[in-house]
C-alpha cells in the first residue's frame, strides 16, 4: 500500500519547542536544541513505527497569502517567534535534508493549503494519507483514506484520527462542518474573529441545529437575546471567519510520487549535524556506540555561532573558544593522547605511591566498584592523579581481607585533613571507602558540583564535561563491561590492563577539569559558595546517607493489609453504587460508568482519543454530585499509597544494615534544592490522614532513642520579607504575628482581631501564590471567587506591600540586565529567555527571576544549617545522628539523654545559618516516630 506522510513542519517544531521549554537542552555553546531534538525524535518515531512509503515536510513562507490580503488582521497579533526557536529552524532544515525528505513550500499559500491539496490528490492516486500535525483545523480534511496523525507526546502514544473520530470529537455529521464550527468560534492565535459570544460548545450546538454558518445566519430570528443580536450584527464577520478557516484544495502544486518516495538517510550529513548539536545519546542510538560529538563535527554556520555567543549568559570563555575553533578540532582520546597510566599492583609500589601522595597539597582520586549502591558495593580498585597526563591504578582483589589491607595503605593519606581531595561525584567514593573504615578528610573539590554552580541548567557527567571543556572523549564503561542489561558484566571481570587505562583516565580527566573549573568559579563569583556550602555539604550528605533510617516493617505490613481491605471495601461500594462490576483503574470503563450510565455530567469532556476525561480535577468537580465519585478518589489514593510507599519501602532496606539509605542529589534542581531517590523522601505524603501513616513507620533505631524533627516556619515568606525589605511584612514577622492574618488585616483594611477564617485563607493564598506569578484568574480558580474580587485582593496586596512589588520588578530588571538572578549567597540562576520577544517564553523567565532567589536562598539556608549542625555533633562527640532532609525540615535519631543538647544545637544553627533582618523561626518536635515528631 502507498502510504504518504505530510508533516506540518512549523506546527510540529512549535510543539516540540514548548514541550521542552521548561527543561531546555542547552549545548556547550548556548544553543537551545529542544525543538530540534523533539522534532528529530518525532521524525524517527514515524519512520520506525509507521514506515511510510512516501513523505514530505511542508512549510509556510514569508510571502503574504490570499488570507492576509483579504483580511489584513489575519495572524497580525501572533507573538514573535522565540529567539531560541528561530535559531533552530536552519538546523531542522539541514536535518530534513539529511533524512533525504523533500521540503515543500509555495509563496502565496500556507502549509495547511499545500497539505490539503496534496492529500486530496494523493487520495485519488490510491494513497493512504496521514496529515501529521497537532493543528485542530485539519479535521476538515479527513476521509476514508485521509487521516490526522498526532505524534506521541508526554508518555501517550501516537493518535490517528479518521472520519469516525472527527465526527465524535466535533459532534457533527459531516467533517466539512468542522469549518463552520471554527468560523463561529474563531481563533485568537490566528486572529480569526468568529462571532462574539460563541465559544466551542455553543458553536457545536448551533451547527448541530442549523447545519452551517450560513444556516445559522438565515435562521437568526430563531435565536434569543444577545446571541441573536451578535449573529445578525456580525454575520459578515462569521462568513469571513469561515473562509479564513477553510483549507484550500486547489493549490497549484504537483503530486510528484517519485520525488516523495522515502529514501535512506544521508549519514554524511546527519552524523556531523548530530555531533554539532551534541546529540550524544540520540547519536549513539542512531549511529552506534562509536558515535562522538567531536570526531564527526562539521563547522558551525557563522550566523548560528554568532547567535550562540550572544545568547549564552552562562557559557564560559573556555567553552566559547572551543566552539569557535571546532572546525579544526580532532577528537582527543586515550588512543591518540600522550599519557602515562601506571598499574600499581605490588605492596612496595603501593606504599611508595602512598608516601608520595602525602607530599602533595591536593590530589584527585576515584574508586572502581562492583555496583552503583555505595552502601552495598565492593571496591575493585583505586586510582590517583596529581599531575596532568599521569595517573595510577591500584587493583584490589575480591577477597575482603586482602582488599582491606590494600585500602589501609592509603587510609592515612585519604584521612589527612591538610590535603585537598578532588573527585567527580566524590560523595560516592567517600561512602564506599567508609565501608572499609576510611573517613576521608580534607577540603574537597567536586568537579560535578563545581560545574553545577557554573552552569546549573546543563548536564554535569564527566564524559560530557570532558568533551565540552577538554575536547576529549573518555573510555566508555560499556567498552569494558558491555551495554546495560542482563548481559552486562562486572568490573571484576575486566583485564587489569584495560581497567587500568579506564580508571586512571577518570582520575586524570577529573584533575584536568578541576584546573579549568576553579577559575570559572571565580569568574562566576561562585567560588565562596562552593567552598563554604556545596563542597562541605558532601561530607554531611555522605554521613546522613550512611546513617540511614529505620522503618517499622511489621507496621508497614499491617498497614498494607489494612489498605488492601479498605481498597476491597471501596471497590465493593463502588460496584454497588454503579450497579455493575468494572475495572475502576480503566479510564475508559470508568468514564462510561460515570457519564453514560450514571449521567453525572451531560457536558462531560472527552480526551483526544474520544474517551471521557476522568482525571483527579474532573472527579473533584463531580464529588458533590454523587458519593461514588469520592469513593473512586479514595480508591485511587489508597492504591497509590500502597504501591508507591507502603509496599515499596521494605524492598529498599539494606540487607547488611537493616536500614534504608536514601541517596541525595546536589546537582539536579537548578534552584539549589536537594532531591532524593530510593526513596524520594520529598514526596512522602503528609496531607491526608492515611498518607501520614507512612511517616509513622519511620522510627528510631532503638527503644532508648527518639525522632526529632526541626522545620523552618514559613521560610519562603520570611525570605521574601528579607529580600524585599518590605516594612509591613518585616513588622508583622518581627512582632511575631500570624503573617496570613496580618496580611488579611492589611488587604481588607480591618483590625487584626476581626479577620475571619475565610479572609485569612484568601490572604494565605495570595502570600504563597504571588511569588509564583499567580494571576487574578488563577487566584479566583483557587479560592472559588470572582475574577474581579481576586483582582481587587491582588491590587490591594501590592498597595499594602509596596516593597514586595518593588522586589519583583527589580528582580526582573536585574535579570534582564545580567541574564541571571542570584540568592543571598550569590547562587546564580541563569534566565536565557528573560529578554525574549515572545511573551509566553519571557513570562516564564520573569516568574523564575522572582522565585529563584527565594527558593535558592531557602536551599542555601538549610544547607549551611546542616553543615554547622553536623560539625557540632562531631565536636561534642554526640551519638545522635542526622538521618533525613526533606524540603525545609531536618530529621534526627537521638538518644533520650541527648535530646536537650540536640535541640539547643539545632535551634542555634538553624536560626543563625544566615544573618537576616527577619527572625528565622524553627519548630522542633519529638516522638517515637517521624509523624509524632513532625
Amino acid at each position: 500500500m502507498k502510504k504518504l506522510f505530510l508533516l506540518d513542519g512549523m506546527a510540529l517544531i512549535y510543539r516540540a519547542y514548548f514541550a521542552l521549554s521548561k527543561t531546555p537542552r542547552i549545548t556547550s555553546t548556548g544553543l537551545n536544541t529542544g525543538a530540534i531534538m523533539g522534532f528529530t525524535n518525532t521524525l524517527l518515531e514515524v519512520l520506525k513505527n509507521q514506515q511510510p512509503s512516501h513523505i514530505a515536510v511542508v512549510f509556510d513562507t514569508d510571502a503574504p497569502t490570499a488570507r492576509h490580503i483579504e483580511f489584513e488582521a489575519y495572524k497580525a497579533h501572533r507573538e514573535k517567534m522565540p529567539e531560541d526557536l528561530a535559531a533552530s529552524i536552519p538546523y531542522i532544515y539541514r536535518l530534513i535534508e539529511g533524512f533525504n525528505i523533500p521540503i515543500i513550500t509555495m509563496d502565496g499559500y500556507e502549509a495547511d493549503d499545500i497539505i490539503g491539496t496534496l492529500a486530496k490528490k494523493a487520495e485519488q492516486e490510491n494513497f493512504q494519507v496521514y496529515c501529521m500535525t497537532p493543528d485542530k483545523d485539519f479535521g476538515q480534511l479527513v476521509s476514508d483514506n485521509i487521516f490526522i496523525y498526532k505524534p506521541a507526546r508526554m508518555g501517550n502514544g501516537a493518535e490517528v484520527q479518521g472520519v469516525k473520530e472527527i465526527l465524535e470529537k466535533w459532534e457533527v455529521t459531516d467533517v466539512c462542518q468542522v469549518i463552520d464550527i471554527l468560523g463561529l468560534w474563531g481563533d485568537a492565535v490566528d486572529n480569526i474573529p468568529g462571532i462574539p459570544g460563541i465559544g466551542e460548545k455553543t458553536a457545536k450546538k448551533l451547527v448541530q441545529e442549523f447545519g452551517s454558518v450560513e444556516g445559522i445566519i438565515a435562521n437568526a430570528d430563531q435565536l434569543k437575546g444577545k446571541m441573536r443580536e451578535n449573529v445578525e450584527n456580525f454575520a459578515e464577520q462569521g462568513l469571513i471567519s469561515k473562509k479564513l478557516a477553510t483549507i484550500l484544495l486547489d493549490v497549484p502544486v504537483e503530486l510528484n510520487e517519485k520525488a516523495l518516495e522515502l529514501e535512506d538517510p544521508n549519514k554524511e550529513i546527519l552524523e556531523p549535524l548530530f555531533a554539532e548539536l551534541e546529540f550524544r545519546t540520540l547519536g549513539k542510538r542512531v549511529f552506534g556506540e562509536e558515535f562522538s560529538i567531536f570526531e564527526k563535527s562539521a563547522p558551525v554556520n557563522g550566523q548560528m555561532d554568532l547567535f550562540a555567543v550572544q545568547t549564552t549568559t552562562i557559557t564560559t570563555s573556555t567553552a566559547i573558544e572551543i566552539e569557535a575553533s571546532r572546525e579544526n578540532i580532532v577528537l582527543n582520546n586515550i588512543h591518540n593522547t600522550t599519557h602515562e597510566y601506571m598499574l600499581v599492583d605490588t605492596r612496595d609500589e603501593q606504599e611508595k605511591l602512598a608516601k608520595e601522595l602525602t607530599t602533595k597539597d591536593s590530589f584527585c582520586f576515584d574508586t572502581e566498584t562492583t555496583g552503583l549502591d555505595a552502601n552495598l558495593a565492593d571496591i575493585v580498585g583505586l586510582s590517583f592523579s596529581f599531575e596532568t597526563g599521569r595517573a595510577y591504578y591500584i587493583p584490589t582483589p575480591a577477597n575482603r581481607e586482602e582488599a582491606q589491607r590494600i585500602v589501609d595503605i592509603f587510609k592515612p593519606v585519604l584521612e589527612n585533613p591538610a590535603i585537598e581531595k578532588i573527585g567527580q561525584n566524590i560523595k560516592y567514593d567517600i561512602l564506599l571507602l567508609a565501608r572499609y573504615g576510611v573517613k576521608v578528610q580534607g577540603t574537597l573539590f567536586d568537579t560535578m558540583l563545581a560545574h553545577y554552580l557554573i552552569d546549573p541548567d546543563t548536564r554535569h557527567g564527566m564524559d560530557v564535561l570532558a568533551e565540552n571543556y577538554l575536547n576529549y572523549t573518555p573510555v566508555s564503561i560499556t567498552e569494558l563491561i558491555g551495554e546495560k542489561g542482563k548481559k552486562q558484566g562486572n568490573m571484576r571481570d575486566v583485564d587489569f590492563e584495560k581497567i587500568k587505562e579506564y580508571a586512571a583516565e577518570d582520575a586524570d580527566i577529573t584533575l584536568q577539569l578541576k584546573n579549568i573549573f576553579h577559575p570559572l568559579l571565580v569568574e562566576t563569583d561562585t567560588l565562596k559558595l562552593a567552598q563554604d556550602v556545596e563542597f562541605p555539604l558532601v561530607y554531611v550528605l555522605a554521613e546522613i546517607e550512611r546513617n540511614g533510617v529505620k522503618v517499622d516493617v511489621t507496621a508497614l505490613a499491617e498497614f498494607s493489609k489494612t489498605l488492601e481491605q479498605d481498597i476491597k471495601d471501596l471497590e465493593h461500594a463502588i460496584f454497588e453504587k454503579a450497579g455493575v462490576n468494572f475495572n475502576i483503574a480503566s479510564p475508559k470503563q470508568l468514564g462510561e460508568i460515570l457519564f453514560d450510565k450514571l449521567r453525572l455530567d451531560p457536558k462531560a469532556k472527552k480526551t483526544k482519543t474520544g474517551q471521557y476525561k476522568t482525571g483527579e480535577d474532573v472527579l473533584l468537580a463531580l464529588a458533590h454530585k454523587s458519593d461514588i465519585v469520592q469513593d473512586i478518589l479514595n480508591f485511587r489514593q489508597l492504591q497509590k499509597l500502597k504501591s508507591t510507599y507502603v509496599d515499596s519501602l521494605p524492598e529498599l532496606i539494606n540487607p547488611e544494615t537493616g536500614l534504608i539509605h536514601t541517596s541525595y542529589n546536589q546537582a539536579v534542581a537548578a534552584t539549589g534544592r536537594l532531591s532524593s531517590t530510593n526513596p524520594n523522601l520529598q514526596n512522602i505524603p503528609i496531607r491526608t490522614e492515611r498518607g501520614r501513616e507512612v511517616r509513622k513507620a519511620f522510627i528510631p533505631r532503638s527503644e532508648d532513642h527518639v525522632i526529632l524533627s526541626a522545620d523552618y516556619s514559613q521560610i519562603e515568606l520570611r525570605l521574601i520579607a528579607e529580600l524585599s525589605k518590605d516594612q509591613n511584612m518585616l513588622e508583622a514577622f518581627n512582632q511575631g504575628h500570624d503573617i496570613h492574618r496580618a496580611t488579611a488585616a492589611k488587604v481588607y483594611n480591618m483590625a487584626f482581631d476581626e479577620v475571619t477564617s475565610e479572609q485569612r485563607r484568601n490572604a494565605k493564598a495570595v502570600n504563597f501564590g504571588i511569588i509564583y506569578g499567580q494571576s487574578a484568574f488563577g487566584l479566583s480558580q483557587n479560592l472559588g471567587i470572582s475574577r474581579k474580587e481576586a483582582a481587587d485582593i491582588i491590587n490591594e496586596y501590592f498597595n499594602q506591600y509596596t516593597g514586595i512589588k518593588k522586589y519583583m520588578s527589580d528582580a526582573v530588571e536585574f535579570a534582564k540586565e545580567k541574564g541571571y538572578v542570584e540568592t543571598i549567597l550569590k547562587r546564580r540562576r541563569y534566565l536565557r529567555d528573560i529578554n525574549s520577544a515572545n511573551m509566553t517564553v519571557r513570562g516564564f523567565a520573569e516568574r523564575n527571576a522572582i522565585n529563584a532567589p527565594i527558593q535558592g536562598s531557602a536551599a542555601d539556608l538549610i544547607k549551611i544549617a546542616m553543615i554547622a549542625i553536623q560539625q557540632e555533633i562531631e565536636q561534642q562527640g554526640l551519638s545522635g545522628k542526622m538521618i533525613m532532609q526533606v524540603h525545609d525540615e531536618l530529621v534526627f535519631d537521638v538518644p533520650k539523654q541527648e535530646i536537650e543538647a540536640f535541640k539547643s544545637i539545632i535551634l542555634d544553627k538553624m536560626t543563625n545559618a544566615i544573618k537576616t533582618t527577619v527572625p528565622l523561626v524553627v519548630e522542633i518536635g519529638e516522638g517515637k516516630n517521624w509523624l509524632e515528631a513532625h
